[in-house]
């Protein structure tokens, strides 16, 4: 093969890849959003029945803090990752692999995820 073959299924492959990551994703994220909508709906309806007693300002308290905790850490993480990098090596991936892929596979996955 030569370089515009590798570029040409370097970009195909990553847009396909990215549509099928974005679509999938998309679906995850609704199932989930579905599990924990009927799951509070069922506290509400427990509590309603004065089944059980709920406290909500403690359970919206506990919620922010475990994203807060989750946006820190995968913020934390982003910031090793780019730190700890020898410079040469990285560059030399990019010019030969990683633009085009990174590139294609963005738009593949904005793709997928409107239309999952």
């Amino acid at each position: 093969m030569n370089i515009d073959q590798n570029l040409v299924m370097t970009l195909g492959g990553g847009f396909f890849g990215g549509i099928l990551i974005g679509y999938a994703l998309k679906k995850v994220i609704k199932i989930l959003s579905i599990v924990v909508g009927l799951f509070l709906a069922g506290l509400a309806y427990l509590q309603s029945q004065e089944i059980a007693k709920i406290n909500w300002d403690k359970l919206q308290s506990v919620s922010q803090g475990a994203i807060s905790n989750f946006a820190n850490a995968t913020t934390q993480q982003i910031s090793n990752n780019i730190g700890g990098h020898d410079h040469t090596t990285a560059a030399t991936v990019m010019a030969n692999f990683g633009i085009p892929l990174t590139g294609s596979m963005a738009t593949g996955f904005a793709v997928g995820f409107m239309k999952g």
